[in-house]
């Protein structure tokens, strides 16, 4: 009897199959790195976004997608759905801001753009981690 093993390695996913702008540019525009909110209040988190649109998540059209806001956590896998969760918020409606109450403490925010299935694009869009404190 012959044994044949056959051993197929795929190559690691980077990025969702989605494609975007390569100049694509998202960024929170406000509140700005380093700021300091008074804690107990309700504070708006605006979204910006360039060279693509904003699409309602279950709505495939070329260069849009919509935004997750992402707090005191990292990015997640860019092959995969993004997680819907307290770290996670989901804005599948098209919205480009938001009114947040964290606790008292230091925060991160981050966004990261999903196509229409909530999968990140390809080259993924994300913006820069910016830090708030909340007092």
């Amino acid at each position: 009897m012959m044994l044949l093993a056959i051993s197929i390695t795929a190559a690691p996913a980077f990025a969702g199959g989605t494609p975007a702008d390569p100049r694509a540019l998202v960024y929170i525009g406000w509140p700005n790195d380093g700021q300091v909110l008074p804690a107990g209040k309700p504070f708006k988190v605006w979204f910006g976004l360039r060279y693509m649109g904003v699409a309602p998540a279950g709505v495939s059209f070329p260069n849009t997608g919509h935004h997750h806001l992402l707090i005191d956590t990292d990015l997640p896998p860019m092959d995969q759905r993004i997680p819907s969760d307290r770290n996670h918020l989901h804005f599948g409606a098209g919205q480009t801001e938001t009114m947040i109450e964290l606790p008292p403490g230091k925060h991160t925010l981050q966004l990261l753009l999903g196509d229409e299935n909530h999968v990140p694009h390809n080259p993924p869009v994300f913006s820069k981690k910016i830090t708030i404190y909340v007092k």
